[in-house]
């Protein structure tokens, strides 16, 4: 009886014992712990992988798009060099030449993963001798796991990124585009351009009025002429997408306080820069008359006829503003404006480009754009670029991603 009611208080006191508790919860949540601590790593891990992938596979994409459209590429040959491009830019110190040769892997033999990527192209003619294309790629890789995550679930993770290019060969669109060029007299002033090896030159003050009897060093680029180079930029853009002159019409219209001569609208952009490598600056600033020239110049239904005779299409319109100051007269903003207005609602895509100009300046400028279409331009880099851009949309070659 007595040894029955000692086993009894062993149990029970046993029982009540939770000194060990503890340890056994340790031991049974310490794999979980451990495996949602790797989990969390291997999500950061997989989400920068995943942007590296994603980054390989549109520049794969814009790759081929522009091999195709601007290098003679067969489709074979573009799909090689996207797959390469993918490749190479997700291994460390990688690179792609400009041919395309991996130069990690010379004798262009495919990498193993190569065959986790696929590009597909597809071609669609669009006149006698253009062509478009649409490219679009799946770049997938496998990611290793940690040791820790890999306790509770597998030990590899799939990582996809999708993306999709356009190109094309030449202007599959007819346009129509009249530029309305600043040419007051602020434009006589500097840009942050050094002009070499000229050591010194006659140089004005935002006014337009002359700093020195002598000239002066260093000597810098005028505004009128970065202006010059960037229209340039904007005519060999269109030349390049319509070598036959088929597609594209331009004219011109400068302003200071007057309105400068409204040029008809020509075919091809030879006139057009003639006429823009003939600015001299000079004079206050009034933009309005000069719109209104541009828009009734688009507007005219002899455009349209004239695009029907050579190419049956009815052509997109384009305005370019640019300008580098202020309206001498607050009214002229509000006329400019309305007709920025009756334009857009015409159809008319409105460009502008703000270069080195005054906050109301600017403001007049962005007010005036078609959403989207309005650039700020500090320097004379920013203004040449600023340009071609507007010449690789208007012309629809540039190479694009869709997704």
């Amino acid at each position: 009886m007595k040894l029955a009611t000692e086993k009894q208080g062993v149990l029970s006191r046993l029982a009540k014992d939770r000194r060990g508790n503890f340890g056994m919860m340790t031991a049974l949540l310490l794999p979980v712990l451990l495996g949602a601590g790797g989990i969390s790593i291997d999500v950061t891990k997989m989400m920068m992988t995943k942007n590296r992938l994603q980054d390989a596979a549109d520049s794969a994409a814009l790759a081929a798009a522009s091999a195709l459209a601007n290098d003679g590429y067969s489709i074979e040959a573009a799909k090689l060099l996207a797959l390469r491009f993918i490749e190479t830019q997700m291994r460390s110190g990688g690179n792609v030449d400009g041919d395309g040769t991996d130069t990690k892997n010379p004798d262009n033999k495919d990498p193993s993963s190569f065959a986790s990527s696929v590009v597909n192209i597809e071609e669609t003619p669009t006149g006698k001798s253009s062509k478009a294309w649409v490219i679009t790629v799946t770049a997938s890789m496998d990611m290793d796991l940690n040791p820790l995550t890999r306790l509770l679930v597998k030990d590899k993770a799939t990582i996809t990124a999708n993306t999709s290019a356009e190109s094309a060969t030449e202007s599959k669109n007819a346009l129509s585009m009249y530029l309305v060029l600043d040419k007051s007299g602020s434009m006589l002033a500097n840009t942050e351009q050094k002009i070499v090896p000229v050591t010194s030159c006659y140089q004005y003050n935002d006014s337009g009025n002359l700093l020195n009897k002598n000239p002066i060093s260093p000597c810098y680029v005028k505004k009128i002429e970065a202006l010059k180079t960037a229209a340039g930029s904007l005519f060999d853009t269109l030349d390049a997408a319509d070598p036959d002159t088929i597609y594209v019409r331009t004219g011109t219209v400068s302003y200071n306080s007057e309105r400068g001569t409204t040029y008809k609208i020509n075919w091809g952009t030879t006139a057009s820069r003639t006429q823009v490598n003939a600015l001299e600056g000079g004079g206050g600033t009034s933009s309005t008359a000069a719109m209104q020239a541009a828009y009734d110049k688009l507007m005219a239904s002899t455009e349209n006829t004239e695009h029907q005779k050579k190419n049956q299409q009815v052509p997109t319109k384009y305005i370019v503003f640019m300008t580098d100051g202020n309206n001498n007269n607050s009214s002229d903003d509000t006329k400019t404006l309305n007709i920025c207005k009756t334009a857009k609602t015409a159809g008319v895509k409105i460009y502008t480009v703000a270069f080195m100009a005054p906050p109301r300046g600017q403001q007049l400028l962005s007010n005036c754009a078609t959403p989207g279409s309005f650039f700020v331009a500090d320097k004379m880099s920013d203004l040449v670029k600023a340009f071609e851009k507007i010449g690789q949309e208007a012309a629809a070659t540039i190479a694009r991603l869709t997704h």
